[in-house]
């Protein structure tokens, strides 16, 4: 499996909620921080956050728009929108994903707000 191929198949587990997913993509000691602060070490934290997150929340759509390749590193733009415990937010981001041979070993996620405005537009 690409390494392309391998973050949809982690984005949509969200969408599906399959936590069955996690051990093919994640190695072992991987590590995960996501874009507000917290930070997951390991395999089993990380699906402790995934298994905890989908008893509150569904994510209705996380969609790639572009990746960008570099040596062990993939970054990843895409656009994200949930509802969690009743409440819809949407952003865009950026996820900088490092590989350790065929799994992920580390990925930052940074956000932006998925509402954008041209202050300078006339």
């Amino acid at each position: 499996m690409d390494r392309e191929e391998l973050i949809r198949r982690y984005f949509n587990a969200w969408i599906e909620k399959d936590i069955s997913v996690l051990p093919q993509v994640f190695a072992e000691n991987a590590v995960y921080t996501e874009s507000y602060g917290p930070k997951y070490h390991g395999l089993a934290q990380i699906s402790k956050w995934f298994s905890d997150w989908i008893c509150k929340g569904t994510v209705l759509e996380w969609t790639v728009k572009s990746f960008v390749h570099q040596g062990n590193f993939t970054a990843a733009e895409w656009y994200f929108k949930c509802d969690y415990d009743g409440e819809v937010s949407e952003f865009d981001g950026v996820s900088l994903i490092e590989f350790d041979g065929e799994k992920i070993i580390d990925i930052k996620e940074f956000q932006s707000k998925a509402e954008h405005y041209y202050p300078y537009d006339t």
